[in-house]
C-alpha cells in the first residue's frame, strides 16, 4: 500500500455541546464503529478509532469498499448495520461482529452484513487533502462516491441550520445519535476536538435496583444498576450511573449496605441459581451483560427497590440505555413502583431509508 496518507492516523474528534451552533456543515450522528479506510488498488484496510485494524471483521465491507471506492482514496466514515425488521441501526448485532474465529466472522458477514457511511475524504490518488478546508474536502467525496451504491453511502449533509435543527428531531427515530457540526473552512486534524457533536438528552426516574463495587476498592460503589417497570409489572434492567467522586462512591457503599437483600427477596429472584457467594451477588441475565466483554465479571448485589434516582440518558436502544447514564438526583418523593417506561420520551419512528437509500 502506498499513499499519500497512510494508516494508521487517529480520527478527527468532536467535542459536546447543548446548542446546535451556526454558521457550520451539519452531518446526523452515526451510532456504529467509526473507521477510517484506505484503498489502494485490491488492497483495502479497515482502521479504527483506536488505530487498530478492522478489517478481518468486516469482509463483505473489504468487497463493496473494492467496488465503489475510487482505484487510491482514503476516507473516514463509520461503519453501520441496518436492521431490516425496523429499518434502523443496530448497534447490538454490530458489536457481535468483533469475533476471533474466521468462521463466525464470515457467518455473520451474511447474516448482518455491515455497511459504510462515508462523511469525510482525507485523501484522494496522489493529493493528500488533510490540510484543506473540509467544503473541499466534501465537494470531492460527492464527486468520487457518486457512483457508489449500498452498501456504500454518503452521508446527508447541509449548511442550512434550520433544517440540521430538523434533522436533529426526525433522524432519532432511526437510531441516529444527534448531529455533528463542521467548520466549512477546518483542516482536518486526527485526534484533536474541533467539531462539535449535539446529542439528545433526557431524564428518566428509575428505581435503584443493585450495585456493583469498584474494582479498586470493594468497599465503593462501581456502579448503580437501574430498573424500570413494565407493562406487566416486572423491573427491567434498563442501564447503570458509574460517575462518582471516589469519596462518594465510599459514602454510597456505607448508605446502601441497610438496602442489601438476598437473591430471593430480589424482583431478579429469577437468578437465584447464579449467585456467586454468600452475600447474594449473582451474575447477570443476557441483558445485563457487557456490551464489549462477554467474559467480564458482572456479578452484583441486590438492593429492595425502594430508592429512585433520577437519571440524565441520551436514547434508548431497545429497553436499555445506549450509553452510561448520569446521576441527577435522589428522588425520594417518587414512589418506586411509578417509575416505568410510560415516562420515557420515545421519537418518532423514521425510515432509514429515507437518509440511506437503498439504491
Amino acid at each position: 500500500m502506498d499513499l499519500p496518507v497512510m494508516p494508521p492516523v487517529k480520527p478527527m474528534l468532536a467535542k459536546p455541546q447543548k446548542t446546535i451552533p451556526a454558521g457550520m456543515a451539519y452531518e446526523p450522528k452515526w451510532d456504529g464503529f467509526r473507521s477510517i479506510i484506505f484503498r489502494d488498488g485490491d488492497e483495502v484496510e479497515i482502521g479504527s478509532r483506536n488505530e487498530r485494524p478492522m478489517t478481518r471483521y468486516f469482509p463483505e465491507v473489504v468487497e463493496a469498499v473494492r467496488r465503489n471506492f475510487p482505484e487510491r482514496a482514503v476516507i473516514d466514515g463509520e461503519i453501520v448495520i441496518i436492521d431490516p425488521d425496523r429499518d434502523g441501526l443496530d448497534f447490538e448485532a454490530l458489536q457481535q461482529r468483533i469475533h476471533p474465529a474466521e468462521s463466525r466472522v464470515r457467518l455473520l458477514a451474511e447474516r448482518t452484513p455491515a455497511g459504510f457511511v462515508a462523511f469525510d475524504l482525507l485523501a484522494l490518488g496522489d493529493r493528500d487533502l488533510m490540510g484543506e478546508p473540509f467544503s473541499t474536502r466534501r465537494d470531492l467525496l460527492e464527486q468520487c462516491l457518486a457512483d457508489a451504491r449500498p452498501p456504500i453511502w454518503v452521508t446527508p449533509a447541509t449548511d442550512d441550520v434550520e433544517r440540521a435543527r430538523d434533522w436533529f428531531d426526525r433522524f432519532e427515530g432511526a437510531g441516529l445519535d444527534g448531529l455533528i457540526a463542521k467548520s466549512p473552512g477546518g483542516a482536518y486534524q486526527p485526534d484533536k476536538r474541533v467539531m462539535t457533536k449535539i446529542k439528545h438528552e433526557r431524564t428518566a426516574d428509575c428505581v435503584v435496583a443493585g450495585y456493583r463495587t469498584h474494582k479498586s476498592d470493594p468497599e465503593a460503589i462501581g456502579s448503580l444498576l437501574l430498573g424500570l417497570y413494565d407493562d406487566t409489572g416486572s423491573l427491567s434492567s434498563v442501564g447503570v450511573i458509574g460517575a462518582f467522586p471516589m469519596a462518594r462512591r465510599r459514602e454510597l457503599y456505607a448508605e446502601l449496605q441497610p438496602l442489601v437483600t438476598k437473591i430471593e427477596d430480589h424482583p431478579w429472584n429469577w437468578a437465584a441459581e447464579l449467585m456467586t457467594t454468600d452475600s447474594g451477588a449473582r451474575s447477570p441475565r443476557k441483558s445485563e451483560g457487557s456490551r464489549w466483554n462477554a467474559g467480564k465479571d458482572l456479578s452484583f448485589t441486590p438492593l429492595s427497590p425502594d430508592l429512585v434516582v433520577e437519571a440524565r440518558y441520551d436514547y434508548m436502544e431497545g429497553t436499555r440505555f445506549r450509553h452510561t447514564a448520569q446521576f441527577v438526583r435522589w428522588r425520594p418523593d417518587r414512589d418506586p413502583a411509578s417509575c416505568t417506561f410510560d415516562q420515557l420520551e420515545r421519537p418518532l419512528r423514521f425510515e432509514l431509508g429515507d437518509i440511506l437509500p437503498p439504491g
